[in-house]
C-alpha cells in the first residue's frame, strides 16, 4: 500500500503541475504588466490549493492551533523543519502571501522553480558563504516591501521529533527590518515519509503558531538570545 500510495502521489504530484501551465502562463502575464497585488493574490490562492491537495494526497490530517496568531504585518515565519512536506504545510495553511528561504537544489525543478519565483522564494546555496548573505539581504529587502518570510533555522530536516540548533540567519533579518518573528512548531510530518524509509504513509500533523515576537529596539545582547529563545517557545509549545 505504501509503494502504491507513494507512486501515485508523485504522478499526481506532477500531473498537477501540468494542468497548472494555463495558470503560470497567467502568472507570467500579470508579472509583465506590473499588476503586482492581483499576481500576490492569485499564486497565493492556486499554490495554496496545489500544497494542501499534496496533502491530501499523502494522507495527511493537519490541524492548526494559533491561526490568530499571524500577524496582519509583514513578519519572519520561523518553524522547525521535520520532513519534506513542511514546505507544503507552510504553503497550504499559513494564510497569506509569504516567501520561502529554500535550499537551491529546489531551484533544479521544472515548474517548481518559475512557481517559486512568483512566490518571491529565495533559493540559498548553503555551500556558498557569500550567496547566503546575499539571500539575507533579499529576504530584509522583501520585507520591506510588506512580504512575509518562512525561515527553517535549522537549515535542515530532523527527520523526527527533535530539534537541531537553530542558526541566526532568521533572526537577523528581522532584528535588521524590524519585523516581528512568528514561532511555529510541526509536529509530526516526518511520519509521512522520512521515518517509512521514504515511502509516503497517512499521518496526523499538528501545526502550532505562536504568538509573535517583537523584535524593534531589540539590544545587541537581546537579538543575540532569539534562537535559543524561541527554539524554547517551539520545543515547549
Amino acid at each position: 500500500m505504501k509503494i502504491i500510495r507513494t507512486i501515485i502521489w508523485f504522478i499526481y504530484f506532477w500531473l498537477y503541475l501540468i494542468i497548472l501551465i494555463p495558470g503560470l502562463i497567467k502568472a507570467n502575464r500579470l508579472q509583465k504588466q506590473e499588476r503586482t497585488e492581483e499576481l500576490d493574490a492569485y499564486i497565493s490562492k492556486h499554490v495554496g490549493r496545489w500544497a494542501r491537495s499534496l496533502l491530501k494526497a499523502a494522507g495527511a490530517k493537519v490541524t492548526v492551533h494559533g491561526a490568530e496568531n499571524i500577524p496582519r504585518d509583514a513578519s519572519v515565519f520561523v518553524s522547525n523543519h521535520q520532513g519534506n512536506f513542511d514546505v507544503p504545510i507552510m504553503l497550504g495553511f499559513i494564510g497569506k502571501p509569504k516567501a520561502l528561504l529554500a535550499k537551491a537544489e529546489l531551484a533544479r525543478l521544472p515548474f517548481i522553480r518559475q512557481w517559486m519565483k512568483h512566490l518571491n522564494c529565495i533559493f540559498v546555496d548553503r555551500s556558498n558563504p557569500r550567496q547566503a548573505i546575499n539571500s539575507l539581504k533579499e529576504a530584509e529587502k522583501l520585507i520591506k516591501n510588506h512580504y512575509s518570510v518562512v525561515v527553517f533555522p535549522e537549515g535542515t530536516r530532523s527527520k523526527s521529533d527533535e530539534i537541531g540548533e537553530f542558526k541566526p540567519g532568521a533572526f537577523r533579518i528581522a532584528s535588521k527590518t524590524g519585523a516581528p518573528i512568528v514561532p511555529i512548531q510541526i509536529r509530526g510530518s516526518y511520519k509521512l515519509m522520512e521515518d517509512n524509509g521514504f515511502w509516503i504513509t497517512p499521518a496526523h500533523v499538528t501545526v502550532t503558531i505562536l504568538p509573535s515576537i517583537p523584535t524593534e529596539g531589540l539590544s545587541k545582547t537581546e537579538i543575540a538570545a532569539l534562537p535559543n529563545q524561541v527554539k524554547e517557545l517551539i520545543s515547549q509549545a
